[in-house]
């Protein structure tokens, strides 16, 4: 129940909702009684952005320009949410918010775009999502300049410049500049995943990652570029790849001065002087500077393999292995190397030739390694395992690529070749027989007459002679 309904005599003949003063009709006729004399537009209520605010709080003497919105933000001193929610217990400081999150119950969406018809709950989310199609961006960033469709983004934008994170995780104390952010650090803390893929039921604990992950079934790329028209299946690749054509790069280390298009980046390079490596794998206590790479290791220790490629269907551990190998498929060459301007489907590695870095080291003999690749190669040199077995000698191989050799000598029956009189054979049996021809050696002796043969099918001729006899 809300506050106070013996005190709303006035019954709505629209929604029949009871409410203590008039205005409320106006929402459904939409009359428009305030005009502003300078320019003639017309508003529902007087006072519009005049920047008036005549009502402070006597708590943190901030200034509203409402009676009603001083009444909401005294609650946020108090701590009281009058208005509960009758299907969950659910409680707010407001009835507009408890108006708006009943519609999550009754999936009521009465706002509708007149360009696209896509429906929102809350007037406000119909009104940043018309900036979509306009373009328009009210507000501006004082420092850099950089405009959003949104107040509270910019408020965001605002704390990159001063570092402010007010939000702070009561578990781990770690900060974040967004209360978002916090409410889905904290699943991290409680395990939780309410958002469910309804096609495969993978479990997400943010409904971003969920939508992202639907695109993977969809295979939709709904984020454009439109210097190359290249399509993305998030906004944030669609920003980071628009980059790449703008070359700007706002965000700089205070410590090496280097230079990065995002300040996730920024954050990952500065653990470079720092050393710092917050993610620990609970099974080997190995450490790791991003989540993403504690993630991948995980599956080394469960063998866990949830990417497939959809072409040949084998399955990776990593979706960047996943899309690096399905650009075998594709031909695709996306990265052009600057310096010797060779194209690759992953560009990173060999940049590695040109600049001698070698970031992958063996944790047995301390020899480092450009790739990754090359570091799991050489691993076998310790571990002794060879993956790749040829299916007609059954010979086995550390790598893919000498396999690949050999079996081309067995085709061209090449591989055993005599050195003697360079005759060539396929298969080392049959080098061995031949070998024999050279040295008279008689290793195949009759156990009758003791008589002895060079090779395996003379003595058994031979035997044929005793058993007639």
């Amino acid at each position: 129940m809300q506050p106070d309904e013996a005190e709303m005599p006035l019954e709505c003949t629209v929604c029949h909702k009871k409410y203590s003063i008039r205005r409320h009709l106006r929402t459904h006729t939409d009359e428009k009684k305030f005009e502003c004399t300078p320019c003639q537009k017309k508003f529902k209520r007087q006072r519009m952005r005049t920047g008036e605010k005549p009502h402070e709080c006597t708590v943190c003497l901030k200034r509203l320009s409402t009676s009603q919105s001083l009444t909401s933000h005294m609650r946020t001193h108090t701590g009281e949410k009058p208005y509960k929610c009758d299907e969950c217990d659910k409680k707010f400081t407001t009835s507009g918010n408890l108006k708006i999150h009943q519609r999550l119950h009754s999936g009521e969406r009465p706002f509708e775009c007149s360009i696209c018809q896509k429906k929102f709950s809350e007037s406000g989310k119909l009104r940043m999502h018309l900036r979509t199609h306009t373009g328009e961006k009210p507000f501006e960033c004082t420092i850099c300049q950089k405009k959003f469709a949104e107040s509270g983004k910019l408020r965001q934008h605002l704390r990159t410049h001063t570092g402010e994170k007010p939000y702070e995780c009561d578990v781990c104390h770690e900060k974040f500049a967004v209360s978002s952010s916090l409410r889905s650090h904290m699943r991290t803390h409680s395990g939780e995943k309410p958002y469910e893929c309804s096609i495969c039921h993978k479990k997400f604990s943010v409904s971003y990652s969920l939508q992202d992950h639907l695109r993977t079934h969809s295979g939709e790329k709904p984020f454009q570029c439109t210097v190359c028209n290249m399509n993305f299946r998030q906004v944030a690749h669609l920003r980071r790849h628009q980059l790449t054509h703008t070359g700007e790069k706002p965000y700089e280390c205070t410590v090496c001065r280097k230079a990065f298009s995002t300040p996730g980046v920024l954050r990952l390079h500065i653990r470079t002087h720092t050393g710092e490596k917050p993610f620990e794998c609970t099974v080997c206590h190995k450490k790791f500077t991003q989540k993403v790479h504690l993630q991948g290791h995980s599956r080394i220790h469960t063998g866990e393999k949830p990417f497939k490629c959809f072409v040949c269907h084998k399955e990776f551990s990593c979706i960047y292995s996943m899309r690096n190998h399905q650009r075998l498929h594709t031909g695709e060459r996306r990265y052009q190397c600057p310096v010797c301007h060779k194209r690759f489907s992953n560009l990173r590695d060999h940049l590695r030739l040109h600049t001698g870095e070698k970031t992958y080291g063996c944790t047995l003999c301390q020899k480092k390694f450009a790739a990754p690749e090359s570091l799991r190669i050489h691993l076998r040199t310790h571990t002794g395992v060879k993956p790749y077995q040829c299916p007609v000698c059954y010979r086995a191989f550390a790598q893919s690529s000498p396999m690949v050799s050999h079996l081309r000598k067995h085709a061209e029956g090449t591989l055993f070749g005599c050195t003697l009189c360079q005759k060539n054979f396929s298969q080392s049996q049959l080098l061995q027989k031949h070998m024999q021809t050279h040295t008279k050696e008689r290793p195949y002796k009759c156990s009758v007459c003791h008589m002895v043969f060079p090779v395996a099918c003379l003595l058994l001729i031979h035997l044929r002679a005793h058993l007639g006899a």
